[in-house]
């Protein structure tokens, strides 16, 4: 005979299943909204605690704690080094030591110059714990970039890292440096040159001692932590201010790779770059698992480092993966331990080549930008998604895709001003409220370049949001798709590059007259490579070598135009702004186009004529670009 209260548990469970059901059928959704809420509700939770912590929780914090737990245990692996987690520890208390002892406190800002190695580690952990911020320079920028980068953060000193590409771009920009009474360190066994001071000797022998909590006990979480450039629509590096509580947060989300205390994630992207700092160093420490590091990537040796350090988990840029399907097969593309990538910007050819090449059972791909206020992440293996966006989510993480103008890019906005939302399945504009749960903490430096990316009245006078210059589009199943990048800039090699940039390099040519510079797509590439159209002064030819070399003097190679267009004249619109629509859609074909058109040619440092032979090279795949 049944209970009275097992009849009632019979009926409720009936019940709950009953409008399971009926919610399925109207909203099929729900089981994916509910697998998603499971797996991010366990990050996002963590992340909260420790942003509501008074004092908040920071990466050091984290750190601590790790060191206290498993002192021992590998921390970071690099060439044929180990470092444990006690190791860093005592490197970074020496440097703090020192830096402390040379007068640096909470608040100071030093600079960063350094490749990815153990060094770089330390040291950012070692200003971290005295509460000095630091500027993480990009590695591959030279003379009037770096020195802008250096400037725009109000840095007191600049380290410098081991190798001498390093020191002769520091040494270039040292007469002004100087000018402005920066101390410059330089890091490794060299002796220094005039104008340098060797650190290594200093840290050597400064003392290991922990560092006093109360030196950065007035930290919020809000705080700038550090400064990572991204591309400037004004034509240079703009300094995207980093909060104590993003890499916290990085390192919460990094989480849903499922991580385990054996898991070894391997790092080729440059830690000046949001993504191997905030997930690959914030995820290691986080979760007290082991970071190996390169210190840059290399295709040939990718899988054997993977071997070597044992690695469970990659992370990667779209390109990387790219770069690795182009190799030659080998029998052993399987042989080794990793189990899932994290990383974004894969297209969906080569994510599905990958795969079914080398064995990788899950790709996590995401989508977010250093300083944006939004994130998403494909947890569900579904190729070429960045994430979903349901009805239900939007509601937890607020966004909007707005209608654009095809030929300008421009927002279009009804009769009352107001922006117009797409249809489902259309491009639109990603935009993010600015809100205190979703924060935009904008750049160091003029007011005007963070007014830039903020969208104002956009469905209600007063209302605020975060531009991200992303085209993205939504399927009927709620997949998030990326479909491209707006406005003053395009993304080539992994890097972000500014037209604007590149364009005022282009003037300071004695022939050129003008110069419009936008992105290509090019078969089998990741992202777009760069183009410029140019209109010579009258009387005047191009010296193309010359051309190549200065554009080689002020340039990293990523941001340095692959094509070039000689053309007569270039659009404008009423109000005299260039247009890109019809340039872009024309692309680097000859068969299209009448004007000149050239190739970069690094091995005879030159650009040469783009005839209908290098033209089907190149899109068959058969060039090296």
């Amino acid at each position: 005979m049944v209970k009275p209260i097992e009849t009632a548990l019979y009926a409720t469970l009936g019940g709950l299943s009953t409008a399971v059901a009926a919610i399925n059928v109207v909203y099929p959704q729900i089981r994916q909204d509910l697998r998603y809420l499971r797996k991010i509700g366990g990050p996002i939770t963590r992340f909260r605690r420790y942003q509501s912590a008074q004092p908040p929780v920071t990466v050091v914090d984290r750190f601590l704690h790790q060191v206290q737990l498993h002192p021992d245990k590998p921390f970071l692996l690099f060439e044929d080094e180990a470092y444990s987690y006690k190791d860093v520890d005592v490197m970074s208390n020496k440097m703090a030591n020192f830096f402390r002892g040379e007068g640096y406190k909470c608040g100071d800002t030093v600079a960063m110059l350094i490749y990815n190695e153990p060094a770089f580690v330390w040291t950012f952990l070692g200003l971290a714990k005295l509460g000095v911020k630091m500027a993480l320079l990009n590695t591959n920028l030279r003379s009037k970039s770096l020195l802008h980068c250096f400037k725009v953060a109000e840095a007191k000193a600049l380290i410098v890292g081991q190798g001498d590409a390093l020191l002769e771009a520091a040494i270039e920009i040292l007469p002004a440096l100087e000018e402005l009474g920066v101390t410059v360190w330089l890091q490794g066994d060299n002796p220094a040159p005039q104008g340098f001071f060797s650190l290594d000797d200093k840290i050597n022998q400064a003392s290991n001692q922990p560092i006093p909590v109360k030196l950065r006990e007035s930290i919020m979480a809000t705080d700038t932590l550090c400064y990572i450039y991204t591309s400037g629509t004004t034509g240079l590096p703009k300094a995207a201010k980093v909060p104590q509580d993003k890499i916290v947060g990085g390192g919460c989300l990094f989480g849903l790779c499922d991580l385990k205390e054996d898991d070894v994630v391997y790092v080729t992207m440059p830690l000046y770059h949001s993504s191997a700092l905030l997930f690959g160093l914030g995820g290691t420490i986080e979760h007290g698992i082991t970071m190996a590091m390169a210190k840059k990537f290399s295709v040939t040796r990718f899988w054997d480092d993977c071997r070597k350090y044992n690695a469970t988990v990659i992370t990667y840029i779209g390109e990387l993966l790219r770069y690795l399907c182009a190799r030659p097969k080998t029998p052993f593309d399987r042989n080794h331990g990793v189990r899932l990538a994290f990383g974004n910007g894969l297209r969906p050819d080569v994510w599905t080549k990958f795969q079914e090449r080398f064995g990788v059972g899950q790709i996590l791909e995401f989508y977010g930008a250093t300083e944006g206020n939004f994130s998403s992440y494909n947890i569900y293996n579904k190729t070429g998604a960045i994430g979903m966006m349901s009805p239900v989510l939007k509601k937890i993480h607020p966004s909007s895709f707005l209608r654009v103008d095809p030929e300008t890019s421009e927002l279009i906005r009804d009769e009352n001003g107001r922006c117009i939302p797409v249809n489902p399945g259309e491009p639109g504009l990603l935009v993010v409220p600015i809100a205190d749960r979703t924060p935009f903490h904008g750049y160091k430096g003029e007011k005007k370049i963070t007014e830039k990316k903020i969208l104002r009245n956009v469905f209600e006078k007063g209302d605020m949001f975060f531009n991200t210059g992303d085209l993205l589009m939504v399927d009927k199943d709620y997949y998030m798709y990326f479909i491209d990048r707006l406005g003053d800039t395009y993304r080539w090699k992994g890097e972000n590059v500014a037209t604007t940039e590149v364009s005022e390099v282009l003037h300071d040519i004695e022939e050129v007259q003008e110069a419009n510079v936008y992105g290509v797509t090019v078969p089998g590439h990741d992202g777009r490579a760069g183009m410029a159209a140019i209109v010579l002064h009258p009387g005047h030819q191009a010296n193309l070598r010359d051309w190549y070399s200065h554009l080689a003097s002020r340039l990293p190679a990523y941001a340095r135009p692959l094509f070039l267009r000689l053309t007569p004249d270039l659009d404008h619109t009423g109000t005299f702004k260039q247009t890109k629509a019809q340039l872009v859609r024309e692309g680097f074909d000859p068969n299209v186009i009448t004007d000149g058109l050239y190739l970069r040619d690094d091995s005879k440092e030159t650009y040469v004529p783009l005839d209908l032979e290098a033209y089907r090279n190149i899109v068959v795949g058969r060039a090296k670009l």
